[in-house]
């Protein structure tokens, strides 16, 4: 008797979830409220990610064109599948000291994964995620990417 009793109180709560969910479902449906939906991609030219999009991996320069990138190689070593590159040069110091500064901080977007490991442990915040989405390309060279703007230059003071 008592499992004839769960039996058809496990069917009554099975029902009332059910009902529970289309009533939610049917006030979506005739009264959505704000509507928060991307009309991609019409609006390709206004069109904002969120702050915390994981986009593509961009060096941060201000706007003297200087970063804060010091060739460390963290992010290299963190990276899981070898889609960064850093490529240093030493060249002498105000004081004669040999300096390591970055040659080229290379990308590979093809390659990347999107982890963000190499964000979140750049010691010097040096890198962060950018907006722009659309990757397609037809030749596969044009997602090899150059971080470091030509002529640019660290900043004073970080090591």
């Amino acid at each position: 008797m008592n499992s004839f009793l769960k039996y058809f109180t496990d069917i009554f709560h099975g029902v009332k979830s059910l009902l529970t969910g289309m009533s939610v479902t049917g006030r979506y449906f005739f009264s959505p409220g704000q509507i928060v939906t991307q009309q991609y991609p019409e609006n390709r030219k206004t069109l904002q990610m969120f702050e915390r999009f994981k986009g593509e991996v961009i060096m941060l320069h201000d706007s003297n064109n200087q970063h804060s990138c010091n060739g460390c190689g963290i992010c290299e070593n963190n990276c899981p599948n070898g889609s960064i590159e850093v490529i240093a040069a030493r060249v002498p110091g105000e004081d004669g000291k040999p300096k390591r500064i970055i040659d080229r901080h290379i990308y590979h977007l093809g390659m990347c994964t999107f982890c963000g490991l190499c964000v979140k442990n750049c010691p010097s915040n040096a890198l962060g995620y950018g907006q722009k989405f659309e990757h397609a390309v037809f030749d596969r060279a044009r997602l090899t990417k150059v971080l470091n703007q030509p002529g640019s230059s660290i900043i004073k003071g970080v090591e």
